[in-house]
């Protein structure tokens, strides 16, 4: 019998992923799905699947100690909107929301991570058993950059690492050092596709940087990229990607990088040390 391994799992394909991989490794994998969050797809990578409501706090605590799952992991997306009002609480959750001291996506997974812990589970990196996922320094696709785009990266990088430590967002669009969109709320994509919209009509090229917070917790809230975003770069008139190597996992390596050659987009690995910081 293998290990027994929790999954708090939100939507898109990281929960599939990452469900697939730890089967294929002999673990148990003890789904917590969320009710119209969680694919479907789910339960055939599970040795058992819970759905609960956003905002059940107590349910899947119980139902990962039932099922002996003491170490889990929280991964996929989940719309942050719905803390304005798609939650109804249970007695957990409400005294949980009523600590927090902010409403930002960090301070929510953090508070939820204690509850657990203060139950005996254990959150583990969102990059447990994907670690060969991970994005490593250097040019992933396409050809090294220019001089130009080389500065514009340069500024989107400190202009995205200035976002992130707000806990705003963590990807920025540019052209030529400006930056024409900064993500919010809404994600990466649509963030991209509001700088093609505003710039469309003016020609030129965009590049996206996308970073990790300042001492990001590889816990919970890890930077993703896949293949869609390639998509929707090329449908926005961006040319070049900016991913931080190390902390920023590839969904679907094989899909990620036909898309790369599909698109022409050129895909770089960065961190701290790849720009000239401050000049």
């Amino acid at each position: 019998m293998g290990e027994k391994i929790g999954l708090i799992a939100g939507g898109g394909s990281f929960p599939l992923l990452f469900a697939a991989e730890a089967k294929k490794a002999g673990r148990e994998v003890y789904v917590v799905g969320l009710n119209d969050i969680t694919p479907k797809e789910i339960e055939q990578y599970a040795a058992k699947t819970a759905w609960f409501r956003l905002g059940n706090v107590g349910g899947p605590i119980d139902f990962l100690k039932e099922n002996g799952a003491l170490r889990a992991l929280m991964v996929g997306s989940i719309p942050h909107v719905n803390i304005f009002g798609g939650i109804i609480p249970d007695l957990r959750c409400a005294k949980l929301l009523f600590k927090l001291r902010d409403k930002k996506a960090n301070a929510i997974f953090a508070a939820v991570a204690e509850e657990l812990a203060s139950d005996g589970i254990e959150i583990a990196s969102s990059a447990t058993l994907l670690e060969h996922l991970l994005v490593k320094p250097g040019v992933l696709a396409g050809k090294h950059l220019d001089s130009d785009t080389l500065r514009t990266a340069a500024y989107g990088w400190r202009a995205a690492k200035a976002l992130s430590a707000l806990d705003i967002g963590l990807t920025v669009v540019l052209r030529d050092q400006v930056v024409v969109a900064a993500e919010g709320i809404e994600g990466t994509d649509e963030c991209i596709r509001r700088g093609g919209a505003l710039t469309r009509a003016k020609g030129g090229e965009l590049t996206v940087v996308k970073v990790a917070r300042p001492g990001q917790d590889m816990r919970f809230d890890l930077p993703v990229a896949g293949a869609q975003t390639l998509r929707v770069m090329k449908e926005s008139g961006a040319t070049t990607l900016v991913l931080e190597a190390g902390k920023t996992l590839i969904l679907g390596m094989e899909d990620f990088l036909a898309a790369a050659k599909e698109t022409g987009i050129t895909v770089i690995g960065a961190d701290s040390s790849s720009f000239n910081q401050g000049k």
